[in-house]
């Protein structure tokens, strides 16, 4: 038809002149134009002529300089951020970046007295039970604020923090128990992906947005660890400086310095790495580079270290547990590895890295499973034992599709697409365990 004529022809002329811009590439067009048709078929379906739906869907989409930086937040996972994002106005206006400082630093202090409150009225079991809410409620509150999430999901946010805090401090947990340990290890695992959910804007179901939430989680860790750190460092010095003294801040520390340092270095994190991803590459990502053949030898080492060994139950348990650990690691350095990879390039040398690392962590969680199930067979379960079990079968089920993709990835038979939509979708399960092991377990061992 003569319409169709047209706007493919209008689309043609929009093309030539996205092409002639330097920094975008065919593949990077491709995907705009798919945008671009998106629009104006969306447009053309609520009434409006062909030519006219061309016209507001390029306006919607602005120049070349704002589609490369709407491009680059819905593609985080490529290096728009460094090589073509360009300085913007803030949304709202020039206030914004002081109002959300404000709205940062009165969350912070709002956390830091109900973690204050909590440490002076609670013992120290039930603290460390709690410790989770009286601080991820307030990141989960900023990330609302700053993604205008809607009443509904606002209201879906407060329902996981209320049940955790009924099952928390409902359950009969033995203070001498077990359930009880665990349920403090699991409360925050479980109430991170709360957090993420609130990071996403309740767009969870998004892979984009669920890699987005990767990417965040292992910068934030790198800037907590290093405001901790420098924290640690600076109240030690002071510390000292008053003793040479003669006076006595220990209080000062105790009662002020704690509550408002642990809560302020997890919600400052987080806004320090929300304010400069428009500007420098990840962190996380970059370290994945150093560590990855640093892990492969460890692994390798260990699993020579197994072998060596006469009896699998007569593996350590500490061990074990150390074990876990790293396989924890493992799985982060093959995320911030994902995270920080153009999923259009071919296959190369880190990529077959990554694969030794998987059928490396593969081997070490399969030499682990022998020896949990034998030392069960032997003493029987316990929450532990249970929780441990649970936990490396849920690693050993990733690892192993993870295996698979990636030596299909690297032999050229399947795309990076599905090895990275893989990881995305696979991510609620840790969440979902994490929950399971605080709801479900303790009354199984009769909160022992």
């Amino acid at each position: 038809m003569r319409t169709e004529a047209e706007l493919e022809a209008q689309i043609g002329q929009w093309r030539g002149y996205v092409q002639r811009h330097r920094a975008i590439s065919a593949a990077d067009v491709e995907e705009m134009e798919g945008h671009l048709r998106e629009q104006v078929s969306d447009l053309t379906g609520v009434g409006l002529a062909s030519d006219e739906a061309f016209l507001v869907a390029v306006k919607r989409m602005g120049s070349v300089d704002s589609i490369s930086r709407e491009f680059a937040r819905e593609h985080s996972d490529r290096l728009w951020k460094q090589l073509v994002l360009l300085p913007t106005e803030p949304e709202g206006g020039g206030d914004r970046p002081k109002r959300e400082l404000i709205v940062v630093l009165a969350l912070v202090v709002i956390a830091a007295l109900t973690l204050k409150v909590g440490l002076a009225a609670l013992d120290g079991g039930v603290v460390a039970r709690n410790v989770s809410l009286f601080v991820l409620p307030f990141l989960a509150g900023y990330f609302a604020w700053k993604r205008q999430v809607s009443p509904r999901v606002a209201a879906a946010l407060l329902v996981p923090f209320a049940l955790a805090a009924v099952v928390l401090n409902v359950f009969p947990f033995d203070p001498d128990g077990s359930t009880e340990v665990i349920a403090a290890i699991h409360a925050p695992i479980a109430l991170w992906f709360v957090v993420g959910l609130a990071y996403v804007g309740g767009q969870w179901r998004s892979d984009r947005r669920r890699m987005d939430f990767i990417r965040f989680t292992g910068e934030w860790i790198v800037y907590l660890t290093l405001l901790a750190f420098g924290g640690f460092v600076l109240t030690g010095l002071t510390v000292s400086a008053f003793d040479t003294l003669d006076i006595d801040i220990e209080w000062v520390v105790e009662d002020w310095v704690v509550p408002f340092g642990v809560a302020g270095a997890v919600i400052v994190a987080a806004w320090l790495v929300e304010a400069k991803q428009n500007v420098v590459e990840n962190i996380a990502p970059v370290l994945t580079r150093v560590f990855t053949p640093l892990t492969i030898v460890m692994l390798l080492a260990l699993l020579v270290a197994f072998a060596t060994n006469r009896s699998v139950i007569d593996i350590d348990r500490n061990l074990l547990i150390l074990m876990d650990l790293i396989l924890v690691v493992v799985l982060g350095l093959l995320l911030y590895a994902i995270s920080a990879r153009d999923p259009l390039a071919s296959p190369d040398t880190f990529d077959r890295l990554q694969l030794v690392l998987i059928l490396s962590a593969l081997a070490v969680d399969v030499v682990m499973l022998a020896a949990m199930l034998s030392r069960i067979a032997e003493f029987g379960f316990t929450a532990n034992k249970t929780v441990a079990l649970g936990m490396n079968l849920v690693l050993l089920v990733n690892l192993a599709w993870s295996a698979r993709l990636g030596f299909g990835f690297v032999r050229g038979r399947r795309g990076f697409a599905d090895v990275e939509r893989w990881q995305t979708r696979y991510v609620p399960v840790y969440g979902a365990w994490a929950a399971a092991v605080i709801v479900v377990l303790p009354p199984i061992f009769d909160f022992a």
